[in-house]
């Protein structure tokens, strides 16, 4: 098998074990959760409320012109642009005009960690409605389908082809071997790296303005290099373009008398690795860790892992493709040890990073199994612990000086650890995409509908009812309240509620009304068995105007 092959078939498993999470990814990568709302999601009120509070579990920015609530009759309601307060979005309604049924609250936001949350909720005023009004954009479908999470897992891979060669070319390169397939693979992870970004960038845009990607505008894009994720990008896309403007001179070294005088590849190889670290140091800004409980830790922690991971990884993929099979035996001899150094030293920081960050965003020990983040970690770290059974195994070859003399043993133990990483890549990706755990169970829990809640409808006015348990042998409360056709409060002089359940014999029961407002009845009802009742309610709103709603209602 020649070099090109091996590392064709090398990079497609890791390519291939990235793409598999694609499947998995959701539409949006919500990482800030809705932890409150008011009114409460399917809350049923007996009255328009004349604002909704929407509260996150993290600072957030509104996108403009995609919070918005819609009446029963499917018309926007709320007024002005919606106020934010740290964690909360305050949306005003109008004053007037809001009539009776489900409200759709939808939203639309940028999340602390730069991630696109959208969303929507329903309330109702009296009784739910028939058909509720629906959202342009549901929220199950994603603007960007799996431009975002491919563009992610790109730049991953690209992240690997840049570091690793470059790595191993500077320090421990045999001097007669030719460097110019390692400076290629990296040059290729950095073009990797830059089409990510650009993916990124154009999903980003498309998950903002909720628009599908064929759809965008110059503007649209535009307006992402406003945000604090389109800076970061911008600042990527740069470095990248400068270390690949410097690659190629620091890799194939300077040999001039001049070259050696002025220090000139010292001061390229510097400015090359401080690019580096500056690079590393953008993916961690635009993710989990910026919304973290102590951004500057998460952040630091986050480089130094992902360094980790690249010196590892990518470090392994140049030496099983380029150096493992045609080096000298005694070449091989000093290479590997030092090799081996520098994987047991990025591999403890990886190690020791990761379990940092990953106490950090579980926040808890019940995290780890009871949330999707921490069941992903506990496959991510089970995978991982094979991987360097594996490494340990190669070590000891190395100490016992006879990896040199048997680079196929090397190689293969070389190709499970990439093998088996990949995988553990295809997992890191899903868990960039996952919800962190500190943020599991602090979702708003919805109203448990309990009872019976209908909108009735006569000649001369609307009727909105609900009961409360609607459970035989106990007693239930019913409370009823009248409106005109144009939503209006309808003051009632005299109510008549009858229950009855003619299947049982059962002859309708007179009950007693309370008026508690002008419009407003209460009563409790006792239904002595279970059964669809017919309820009647009669409501007199003048000397002369009387009407009757009647209904079946199934009580437990």
């Amino acid at each position: 098998m020649t070099v090109r092959t091996r590392a064709a078939a090398l990079l497609g498993l890791i390519l291939v074990a990235l793409c598999a999470a694609l499947g998995s990814a959701g539409p949006a990568a919500a990482h800030a959760v809705v932890v409150a709302t008011t009114p409460q999601r399917d809350e049923v009120l007996g009255y328009a409320p004349r604002e909704v509070l929407v509260t996150f579990s993290e600072t957030i920015a509104v996108v403009p012109g995609r919070v918005q609530v819609l009446a029963p009759d499917g018309k926007r309601i709320n007024v002005g642009e919606p106020e934010v307060r740290d964690r909360t979005v305050r949306i005003a309604l109008r004053p007037s005009d809001r009539p009776l049924g489900t409200y759709l609250v939808s939203y639309r936001v940028i999340s602390a960690d730069s991630h696109p949350v959208a969303g929507s909720f329903t309330f109702a005023a009296g009784a739910p409605s028939a058909t509720p009004p629906e959202p342009a954009l549901a929220e199950s479908e994603s603007p960007a389908g799996v431009l975002v999470p491919a563009a992610k897992y790109l730049g991953y891979l690209g992240l690997l082809l840049a570091v690793g060669p470059p790595l191993l070319t500077a320090t421990m390169w045999p001097r007669r071997r030719s460097r110019r397939g390692a400076t290629v693979l990296a040059l290729g992870g950095l073009g990797l790296v830059a089409a990510g970004t650009l993916g990124t960038w154009i999903g980003q845009a498309a998950q903002v303005v909720g628009a599908p990607v064929g759809q965008l505008t110059p503007t649209d894009l535009r307006a992402v290099a406003d945000s604090d994720v389109g800076v970061v990008l911008a600042v990527r896309l740069a470095l990248v373009g400068l270390a690949a403007a410097l690659l190629p001179a620091v890799l194939r070294g300077d040999s001039s008398p001049a070259g050696r005088v002025a220090g000139a590849g010292r001061l390229r190889g510097a400015a090359l690795a401080a690019i580096g670290l500056a690079g590393l140091v953008t993916w961690p800004l635009a993710g989990h860790p910026i919304a973290s409980p102590v951004p500057p830790v998460s952040i630091a922690l986050t480089t130094v892992h992902i360094a980790g991971v690249t010196v590892w990884l990518g470090g392994l993929l140049t030496l099983t493709v380029f150096l493992l099979r045609g080096t000298h035996e005694r070449v091989l001899a000093r290479i590997l040890p030092a090799w081996s150094r520098w994987a047991t030293l990025a591999v403890a920081w990886l190690v020791t990073a990761g379990v940092l960050q990953a106490a950090i965003e579980l926040g808890r020990p019940s995290a780890l199994w009871g949330s999707t983040y921490g069941r992903l970690l506990l496959a991510k770290a089970a995978l991982l612990a094979g991987v360097l059974a594996v490494a340990a195994g190669q070590r000891r070859l190395i100490r016992h000086r006879v990896a040199a003399s048997r680079p196929r043993w090397v190689a293969r133990a070389a190709g499970v650890e990439l093998a088996v990483t990949a995988v553990v890549l295809a997992l890191t990706a899903m868990l960039v995409q996952t919800p962190p755990g500190r943020a599991a169970g602090s979702a708003a829990d919805g109203v448990t509908r309990e009872g019976v809640a209908q909108s009735l409808t006569t000649d001369l006015f609307t009727l909105q009812f609900d009961i409360y348990p609607a459970v035989a042998g106990t007693t239930n409360s019913l409370h009823a309240y009248v409106y005109t056709p144009q939503a209006k409060e309808l003051p009632v002089a005299e109510w008549t509620v009858t229950a009855g359940l003619p299947e049982a014999g059962i002859e309708p029961i007179t009950v007693d009304v309370f008026a508690l407002e002008p419009h407003h009845g209460s009563a409790e009802i006792h239904f002595p068995v279970a059964g669809d009742w017919t309820l009647r309610i009669s409501a007199r709103t003048s000397e002369i105007d009387r009407s009757t709603a009647t209904t079946t209602v199934t009580i437990r």
